[in-house]
């Protein structure tokens, strides 16, 4: 099995703010799209099992891309909003702003 260049993580959002969460990426902002494919970001997608979100994109270089993504106005601007609604933070300016989970199977 070899390695892809996806990268997949979870998150839980607060019951409190779940529609808002829904909400803001059924309607997210141009500018914020714009910086992820500037990042090297592609093929994203977000799933939902109740309060509980699946994020899985694909990137050539993940540190890169979080890097550009720390310093993007538009993006922190973001963060920060939507930081309050999980738990756990979307700052990636901490320094484990995001756990990626480990792939263990991967079917070119």
């Amino acid at each position: 099995m070899g390695k892809s260049n996806k990268f997949a993580w979870t998150w839980t959002i607060k019951e409190e703010v779940l529609d808002d969460y829904v909400k803001l990426h059924e309607e997210p902002w141009q500018e914020v799209l714009d910086e992820h494919t500037k990042a090297g970001i592609q093929n994203y997608s977000i799933f939902q099992n109740g309060a509980q979100f699946f994020y899985c994109f694909e990137c050539e270089d993940v540190e890169r891309a979080f890097a550009y993504i720390a310093e993007s106005e538009a993006c922190n601007k973001w963060n920060a909003i939507t930081s309050t609604m999980v738990k756990g933070s979307f700052d990636f300016n901490r320094a484990e702003p995001i756990k990626p989970l480990r792939e263990v199977f991967y079917l070119k």
